[in-house]
């Protein structure tokens, strides 16, 4: 008999599947928007802009994210910037923002976005890295009234529906991912990088104040959803690294975070959730002890540029970590000689060694040609012993 998405995706999180090829989307396999546009234009059906498309055409697994709870990071927020997306994420705001186009000229619009946030991005690639120019919290006082929309309790939080919710998630047979937000990552997306930066040491009060709600919150919300739901993983949202190493010491991330992602950590345990992941960009290094102390034991997207290796990561803790990721986007702008080298390096000995889902260092950019991506996917099912798809 076939093993089901949900036992095969636990199966390998919990090292009992070893071998196993899983590629699972969304998350771990993602893609921006210009890059289907791009494909298609290189001959890829225009369905392939779809989703489950998509996961039928790459052979992709499906992983089910309650977006309908309002707690984690998804990037499912779009404005038009004449006729291309500006898709992206925002904190748990309920209710959200008001978000407009403020401002343009030839090249840019400046957009309040469903976040707070004020930010002026490219008209002719709006999915590029945008420049802020402000954010909704400054100080104690815009803090308090931002707040007010991090209520638990408040009804659009949550589906209209939960019975009929919870007995549609519960029926499907693939992993389930329960996004459980963040702390640093989330105080970073109200303030800014800058402001946050000296907040930490300038006002350690009110950082503790955001960080301690936010706690709250998630676990208010984790308390009724696995009361019903059954969840297969977590997953937090960071980005709170750069290219050599966090943006806090780790000493901060002790005193103000680990407490508080334990407490979090413990409640989803005690319901038999032990797949926990984090996803952050940047090298990792200095926080994995960290987090493993915490309760977090999943790391995604490994980007190699800022220095993540999952070999070596997996030959220094075992099956204490989940990895997810690390396959070079850079090398998909080359030869197939070499990205087959890249995979060869790495895949065959993580798939073995169990508990490691391939897949790129982060989503799939559009200069990343269709003919390479394929190759990458029959390449992976080559050392998986599966046959090749006919494109």
């Amino acid at each position: 008999m076939a093993v089901g998405g949900r036992e095969r995706f636990r199966g390998i999180c919990e090292f009992e599947r070893f071998g196993e090829l899983m590629l699972v989307t969304p998350y771990f396999h993602d893609f921006w928007t210009e890059t289907l546009d791009e494909w298609v234009s290189q001959g890829a059906p225009p369905e392939i802009r779809r989703a489950r498309f998509r996961g039928e055409y790459f052979h992709l697994d499906h992983l089910r994210m309650l977006r309908e709870i309002k707690l984690g990071l998804f990037m499912d927020k779009v404005i038009d910037v004449h006729g291309a997306p500006y898709v992206y994420g925002i904190p748990p705001v309920v209710p959200e923002y008001d978000a407009a186009v403020l401002e343009e000229d030839d090249e840019h619009v400046v957009i309040m976005n469903a976040g707070g946030q004020k930010l002026r991005a490219s008209k002719k690639h709006p999915e590029k890295m945008p420049m802020y120019l402000d954010f909704p919290v400054k100080d104690r006082a815009t803090w308090d009234e931002y707040k007010k929309r991090l209520d638990p309790t408040t009804p659009e939080r949550w589906p209209d529906d939960w019975d009929a919710f919870v007995q549609r998630i519960n029926s499907k047979d693939e992993p389930v991912m329960l996004n459980v937000g963040g702390l640093f990552g989330y105080i970073r997306e109200w303030m800014g990088v800058e402001r946050v930066l000296y907040l930490v040491y300038d006002d350690p009060v009110l950082t503790e104040d955001m960080m301690e709600h936010m706690t709250c919150l998630q676990l208010e919300v984790i308390k009724r959803v696995l009361a019903d739901v059954k969840i297969d993983c977590a997953m937090f949202w960071e980005d709170m690294c750069f290219k050599t190493g966090p943006l806090i010491s780790p000493k901060m991330v002790r005193r103000f975070m680990v407490p508080r992602y334990q407490r979090v950590t413990e409640m989803l345990r005690s319901a038999g959730v032990t797949s926990i992941f984090v996803d952050s960009d940047g090298n990792l290094d200095q926080l994995i002890p960290l987090w493993l102390e915490s309760g977090i034991n999943g790391f995604w997207p490994l980007e190699c540029a800022a220095g993540n290796d999952a070999v070596a990561l997996r030959k220094r803790y075992g099956k204490d970590i989940i990895l997810a990721g690390n396959i070079d986007k850079r090398a998909f702008l080359k030869t197939e000689d070499v990205l087959r080298d890249e995979i060869m390096a790495k895949v065959p000995f993580l798939l073995e060694s169990g508990g490691y889902f391939p897949s790129l260092d982060h989503l799939v950019p559009p200069d990343v040609p269709l003919r390479m991506y394929q190759y990458f996917i029959d390449t992976l099912r080559e050392i998986a012993g599966l046959e090749k798809i006919s494109w």
